[in-house]
C-alpha cells in the first residue's frame, strides 16, 4: 500500500507513520471516525495494534477472537472510541467481512478497482460505511494514496474531511474549514448519484 510515509492524521508521529503502512489500520480509523475528533479515531488502529500485541492488524486474527473480548481491549483505559463495545462490534463485523470476501486484505476492497463508481460501491458494501464515509474514504484513497481508478473523484468527498490533510497541523485547518462549510448550510454532494 505505501505511497507515501505518512498520513497526517493523529498528530503522533508513529501512529501517522503506522495509517500509511496498515491499509487495515487505515480501515478501522475511517470506521472509527464517528462521534469522537478525527485525531482519537485514526489514532486508535495503532493502539489496538499494540494491545494486541502484533505488528500490524490482521483481520483474521481478530474475527477468530471472541467479541467480548475485543470489546473489552476497546474499553482498556485509555478506550479506543467513546463507545468502546459498539464500535469493537463494529469492528470485529468488519473484518469479517474482509475474511469472507477479501481474503483478510483490506487493501483488496480498493486493488482492482476499475472505477470511481466501483469503488465507492466496494466501500459502501463494508459494514459501518455508508454513503458519506465512503466519500470520505474515496478522498483519502485517491489524494492520499494515489489510489485513482478511472472516475473516482466523481466519488470522493467535495467538503472539507481528513482527506485533506496533507501536512503536520492541518486538522485544526480541517476543522475551521469544515465549521465554516456547515456554516455556510452547505450539504454533502450528491455527485454521480453516490
Amino acid at each position: 500500500m505505501p505511497t507515501v510515509d505518512v498520513l497526517h492524521f493523529t498528530g503522533d508521529a508513529a501512529a501517522d507513520r503506522y495509517l500509511a503502512r496498515d491499509p487495515l489500520a487505515l480501515l478501522v480509523g475511517m470506521l472509527l471516525d464517528q462521534q469522537v475528533p478525527m485525531e482519537w479515531a485514526f489514532r486508535s488502529p495503532w493502539l489496538l495494534r499494540d494491545r494486541l500485541g502484533a505488528d500490524h492488524l490482521d483481520a483474521a486474527q481478530i474475527v477468530a477472537m471472541d467479541p467480548d473480548k475485543v470489546a473489552e481491549i476497546f474499553a482498556t483505559k485509555p478506550a479506543l472510541h467513546r463507545y468502546p463495545a459498539s464500535m469493537a462490534r463494529r469492528v470485529h463485523a468488519l473484518c469479517e467481512y474482509l475474511v469472507e470476501h477479501h481474503g483478510g486484505r483490506a487493501e483488496a476492497v480498493w486493488q482492482g478497482a476499475s472505477t470511481g463508481k466501483d469503488l465507492f460501491d466496494r466501500l459502501t458494501d463494508l459494514p459501518g460505511f455508508g454513503r458519506e464515509k465512503a466519500m470520505v474514504f474515496v478522498a483519502i484513497l485517491g489524494r492520499r494514496l494515489r489510489v485513482r481508478p478511472k472516475g473516482w473523484d466523481a466519488y470522493a468527498a467535495d467538503w472539507p474531511t481528513i482527506a485533506d490533510a496533507d501536512k503536520p497541523g492541518a486538522i485544526a485547518e480541517i476543522r475551521e474549514a469544515k465549521a465554516a462549510w456547515k456554516a455556510s448550510g452547505k450539504e454533502a454532494s450528491g455527485k454521480k448519484n453516490a
